[in-house]
């Protein structure tokens, strides 16, 4: 059973992709708070409602056997670019990160990670469960 294929997981996936990914963008964010004319990074907010709404794009499927339909099927990439946003503070140099502030991000993030690892856990857990194996 290949549950990267399943729709719950294939979105948990993707969230702990994105959440990964603005690790990166908020760590190099920090690493640069003393970089002279440095502009904050962040990506793209990803919830629900946008992983599911976003434009699909179309996959052609592969097919093994003659009498196999053919077919394409939707992937979206939820957090393919970075957005620079407006500083409202900037230091004398130009620097405009608010260590505060990324730190804050930081933590989020994290708690974020935590929540999806654990919803996670649990399907799989209620999957074993249902298939009788103990955890």
């Amino acid at each position: 059973m290949d549950l990267s294929k399943q729709t719950l997981f294939a979105t948990l996936k993707a969230r702990m992709g994105w959440l990964s990914r603005r690790q990166e963008v908020l760590a190099q964010n920090i690493a640069n708070s003393d970089t002279p004319n440095y502009k904050p990074n962040d990506l793209k907010p990803m919830d629900f409602k946008q992983y599911l709404g976003g434009t699909p794009t179309r996959i052609p499927l592969t097919t093994t056997s003659p009498k196999h339909f053919t077919g394409t099927r939707d992937s979206v990439n939820p957090y393919e670019s970075v957005q620079n946003r407006t500083p409202y503070e900037t230091s004398p140099d130009g620097n405009a990160v608010i260590l505060e502030e990324q730190m804050a991000k930081v933590g989020e993030t994290q708690l974020q990670h935590n929540l999806t690892t654990e919803l996670y856990r649990k399907h799989i857990s209620m999957i074993r469960l249902a298939l009788g194996k103990p955890r």
